[in-house]
């Protein structure tokens, strides 16, 4: 687990490694706090009810570090960064569509 841990921080996103909240945090450099607001506005979406039982699929260290870049980089609270996300991601769906049609 620890490299697959390493291997998220370098930038790979494995999609089927499940990660507790503690190595989230710690593969984001952020609060458990800031994880709890950033669930709360749907940036993330943990596996379970509990948060000392939480598992997060390997996208949320993606979700997560872009949210922390669109709060620091544009001043944007949690849910605008969700938003954003929303749209970024409803963007690249649509470009991909686009995408294969011209095929």
């Amino acid at each position: 687990m620890a490299g697959d841990v390493l291997s998220l921080m370098t930038g790979e996103v494995l999609e089927e490694v499940e990660l507790s909240l503690g190595e989230l945090c710690r593969s984001c450099g952020v609060p458990a706090e800031h994880v709890f607001e950033l669930v709360e506005q749907g940036v993330a979406e943990p596996l379970g009810r509990d948060p000392r039982g939480w598992r997060f699929r390997g996208v949320s260290v993606y979700r997560v570090r872009c949210a922390l870049r669109l709060e620091r980089d544009l001043g944007v609270n949690a849910a605008g960064a969700a938003l954003a996300l929303d749209l970024l991601e409803e963007l690249e769906r649509l470009r991909a569509r686009r995408w294969r049609l011209e095929d």
